[in-house]
């Protein structure tokens, strides 16, 4: 649990974490909670743009095999090589997400200095992130196992991103 270095992190659990942290400092310091996750919301959207570029540099997070102008191919020793064959070219997902999330960013950059109540910019940041993610985990191909996840029809990431968008 603590090799981080070997992976196993996901950006739901940190965005969890975080804002339980989040929580407990707003109400050490008696801040308005709706008003400080407002103040970060365009900042998460801005950081996870430079994370999935980590991604993209790291090789994880990668696409599905494609055959679009735009796809990427890793170097060699990398998932997306078969033994003695070249490699696999594929969606580039990290850089849709960044991409995406650059749009999000100045979207509730826009909507901050128009917001008509504290929280809006949160929320809108969560469900805007859970579409986002759950669109872009359309074109994944970095975790097989889950190819029968659910009968094949949603990640484990869909299934945290429809939790952020229930009610209640």
């Amino acid at each position: 649990m603590f090799a981080v270095w070997e992976g196993g992190l996901v950006y739901y659990g940190g965005l969890i974490g975080a804002s339980l942290a989040c929580i407990i400092y707003a109400r050490i310091k008696k801040l308005g909670l709706w008003k400080l996750a407002d103040v970060l919301a365009p900042s998460i959207a801005l950081g996870y743009v430079f994370g999935r570029i980590g991604c993209l540099m790291n090789g994880c997070c990668y696409g599905r095999a494609c055959d679009l102008p735009w796809a990427i191919r890793y170097p060699a020793g990398h998932q997306t090589h078969l033994v003695g064959e070249p490699a696999i070219p594929v969606h580039p997902t990290q850089i849709y997400e960044s991409l995406l999330s650059l749009c999000l960013y100045a979207f509730l950059a826009w909507l901050y200095r128009r917001k008509k109540f504290d929280g809006q910019v949160f929320a809108t940041y969560l469900v805007s992130y859970a579409i986002l993610r759950s669109f872009v985990e359309l074109f994944r191909g970095d975790y097989p196992d889950y190819q029968h996840f659910l009968g094949g029809w949603a990640t484990p990431a869909q299934l945290v991103s429809i939790a952020f968008l229930s009610p209640g």
